[in-house]
Parts: structure tokens; sequence; C-alpha cells
């Protein structure tokens, strides 16, 4: 063996276990935020609208004080890393690594007392998605990815099953007419551009089902959806699904086709070929 190709062995393996390292840490990020939201589902919450029109955007003390604990750890085991989060925003954003954190997402379900919500952790170095991981306490479930693979483990001691885990798989879908697909809302699609996408894709697939946020991606990566569709999105949202997507062999850009989207307009799908149709049909509208 050349010693070159020894020393990319090497670096390999370090750059293997150096995101092992991570991944743990963003479990016990996950476990912290636990703690905190799952005491908190289905029971009487004060619910806050954070924004200041006729919009609702719900935010609760689970939120908020899930996403401090995170914060907290990062800063004491990782004072170099930035993060990015939801409820409070921005802390060394141009740091060579950056924690990504949404909390809660899907707060509407979290406050309606529905399942399909999860935490949402991620993270970049140097702008690029490298670890994805989306937690839900209630159901067990957890999906992540790292080292370009995806997978799903689910514990649920209480009721007597062991964890459980397995390599996450995309299913192949070569045709719009044959796509199941979801949205979280009709009402992601505001403008009468993204109104008039959003009619076409609905008409031309198989199935439309909505609510799952994050649930949407993470059905995508299991093979059991083929096509996500939404809009208006922040980093936090999108950030920490696209290596779960990628590492289950989906794929994941903007409307125009652009990798690595920062948020806006997403299109996830489960296969190279229905990505290209879909991103055909959305020019064409």
């Amino acid at each position: 063996m050349s010693k070159r190709k020894q020393t990319y062995q090497m670096k390999t393996k370090n750059k293997v276990q150096e995101l092992s390292v991570l991944f743990h840490f963003a479990e016990r990020l996950a476990k912290a935020a636990t703690k905190t939201t799952l005491p908190l589902f289905r029971t009487s919450l004060t619910v806050q609208n954070k924004k200041t029109d006729q919009t609702f955007d719900p935010v609760t003390i689970a939120d908020r004080k899930a996403e401090i604990s995170m914060r907290e750890m990062i800063m004491e085991d990782y004072p170099d890393h930035g993060i990015i989060g939801e409820e409070y925003g921005s802390y060394k954003e141009n740091a060579e690594y950056v924690w990504v954190l949404d909390p809660i997402d899907g707060t509407r379900n979290f406050i309606s007392g529905f399942p399909l919500w999860g935490t949402l952790i991620g993270l970049l170095h140097q702008g690029q998605p490298i670890l994805g991981l989306m937690n839900q306490p209630f159901t067990g479930e957890q999906f992540f990815a790292f080292g370009g693979q995806a997978f799903f483990k689910r514990t649920l001691l209480s009721e007597g099953i062991q964890e459980h885990q397995q390599i996450l798989k995309t299913q192949p879908c070569n045709s719009l007419r044959e796509a199941l697909a979801t949205t979280t809302s009709p009402d992601l699609f505001a403008s009468e551009r993204e109104q008039k996408i959003y009619d076409s894709v609905k008409k031309h697939v198989k199935n439309m089902r909505f609510g799952g946020d994050c649930y949407g991606y993470a059905m995508l990566a299991t093979g059991r959806m083929n096509l996500v569709i939404e809009t208006g999105l922040s980093l936090y949202d999108i950030a920490p699904l696209i290596p779960i997507v990628t590492g289950a062999g989906g794929y994941i850009t903007d409307w125009e086709g652009n990798g690595n989207p920062k948020g806006g307009e997403i299109l996830a799908t489960s296969d190279a070929q229905l990505h290209k149709y879909t991103l055909d049909l959305l020019k064409k509208s």
C-alpha cells in the first residue's frame, strides 16, 4: 500500500470517528430537549404567537426551555462552535462548525396533541450539513444521518420493545403519477406563483398528504413517501433533514434545482429521475 493511500485511509477513519463523537453529542442534546418537551406534551400550555400580524406562529415554554438546554450544552462542550436556533437566533454563525436547532419542529401539532413533531438537530461544517437528527420522544423514534448514511432507531423500553435500528433507504419512483407526496400545509403557498406551482404538483401526483412537518422528510427517507414540496422554510427547518434525505438515497434542492438549500422553497424526492421530472414541472408552472 502506498504512503499516500495510507494517509488517505487514516484521514477518512479519523473523520468517521469524529463524526461518530459529534453524533453521540447530538443524541445527548436530544435527550436534554426531551426532558423538557415530553413532560409538557398533551398538557395545558400557554401558547404565544411570535407574529404581530394575523399569521399564527406558535411558541411555548417547551420550545424555549428545550433550546436553552441544548445551547448551554454546546457552549460548554464545544465553545468554538456556532449555533443557529429558532427561538434564540445566532451565535458565532460564521464558525467552522455550527449547530442548527429547532427544539420543536411542528409546534402546531405539539399544542394540538398530535405526535407529528420532532426535535431537529443539525451540524454544519463550513456551511455544509454533515449531520442530522430528528428525535420524537413520544413515539421513541429517531431518524439520523452522518457519514453519508441514514438510520432509524426506535426505543420504547416502557412497552417492552428493545432498541431496534435499521438503515434507511428511499423508494424509487420514476413517475409523478405514481408519487406519494406531502407538504405541511397548502397555506404555505401564499403567493399566486407558489399556489400555481402547488396546484400543478398536486394535480400530477398520485396522492397528497398534509400536516407532517419534519415527519414528511423522515417518511421519504423510510421509503413511504416519494416527494415533499414546501416553501417559506428557515435554515433550522431544513438543514438537519438534508443529511437524512440524502443519506437514504434521496435528493433535496430548492425549486431551481440548487443543492444545499438554506430554507425558502424546498423540493425533496426519493430518486434522481423523479426529482428531474418535478423540477421540469415546476419550471413549466
